[in-house]
């Protein structure tokens, strides 16, 4: 069967051609009754609008760019499934683009937008400085997402990750935890996440009048579950002792998790845990993993919202964003001391 075409959904339906397109396009002044009319007309002939024709009519692909560092990593992958939905919710699709985490990836990503098969970018930007990402943002909305300063004019969406490690702390100083580590943070120059994770910390601390003890702080030398495993092992080879270790993310906090497992250490009696970023392997670990939940759900309506209403022309840009938080208390970390 040739395909249906906007003609003869306007002949089904006797009306106009002009008609048929505003139905199609989402055009809000038409009538319910002309409305329901074409639809009809549609649902009869099972017509399918021809997806490159409406792009040029309205200047829309109708898809919505999404960049981050490295999708091998659990919390991005999640993530990215979450904005597909709710992106989906407003009939866009998204085009998943991984920039490795390079400066040069970044720049590859702003220069060419795709060859112009997106309407707009969501960013996770890592490398690139404020200056140059107001430098190569022009001509297209894009909204960032993360803990880095971004231009004053641009977008932003993040979570507060200080107040968020307060908040883990004191939940382990609720279960009466003393001494409490830290696990996972980068050897040297540390990402402005690890930073402000370990501040939200050692302000926790501080605030309950306990000390900032270096030995607690243990890094890794590589950002995965086997470097933290490392990390941690040669730590509790060194001697040292805790009741309670807050991980830089859940990766981290598995890691740690195989190596007091090694070390007879029993979780969480002995020491508890709690990750970052509630992964869903993180209910399956053994104990399950007590996790600071950031918002996603938020974060990505949060982050859309202000993309299509630049699209639409509402909004100028220079928004910034905090979502919110919770702990998601599971057995690592129990909501009551054991």
């Amino acid at each position: 069967m040739d395909r249906v075409t906007l003609q003869d959904v306007a002949d089904r339906a006797g009306i106009s051609i002009g008609t048929v397109s505003n139905v199609v396009r989402g055009y809000q002044h038409v009538s319910p009754r002309m409305r329901a009319r074409v639809q009809a007309a549609i649902d009869e002939l099972g017509y399918r609008p021809n997806g490159l024709a409406r792009s040029l009519a309205t200047g829309r692909s109708r898809m919505l760019g999404l960049a981050f560092p490295d999708l091998r990593r659990p919390y991005f992958a999640e993530l990215a499934h979450v904005f597909a939905r709710v992106a989906e919710s407003h009939g866009y699709r998204l085009l998943l683009i991984e920039t490795g985490g390079t400066a040069e990836g970044e720049r590859a990503v702003l220069a060419d937008r795709e060859a112009g098969t997106i309407d707009a970018l969501v960013m996770h930007p890592q490398m690139l400085s404020a200056g140059e990402l107001d430098a190569m943002r022009r001509g297209m909305p894009v909204v960032f997402l993360g803990e880095d300063p971004q231009p004053a004019t641009s977008d932003q969406v993040a979570i507060d990750n200080v107040a968020a490690a307060e908040d883990a702390v004191a939940h382990l100083l609720g279960l009466g935890r003393r001494r409490i580590a830290f696990l996972g943070h980068e050897v040297g120059e540390a990402s402005r996440t690890s930073t402000l994770r370990l501040e939200g910390y050692r302000r926790a601390l501080a605030g309950a009048g306990l000390p900032d003890d270096p030995t607690l702080l243990v890094p890794r030398d590589v950002g995965d579950a086997r470097g933290a495993e490392e990390a941690l092992d040669a730590a509790l080879d060194a001697g040292l002792r805790m009741d309670a270790l807050l991980c830089r993310d859940d990766l981290a906090a598995i890691g740690g998790l195989r190596s007091l497992r090694r070390h007879g250490i029993a979780v969480p009696d002995d020491v508890a845990v709690i990750g970052w970023d509630a992964i869903e392997l993180g209910a399956s670990t053994d104990p399950s993993l007590t996790s600071v939940a950031p918002d996603t759900h938020g974060l990505a309506e949060r982050a859309l919202d202000l993309v299509l209403r630049e699209l639409d022309g509402a909004h100028q840009g220079g928004a910034h964003h905090t979502v919110g938080h919770r702990i998601l208390v599971r057995e690592s970390a129990p909501a009551t001391p054991r």
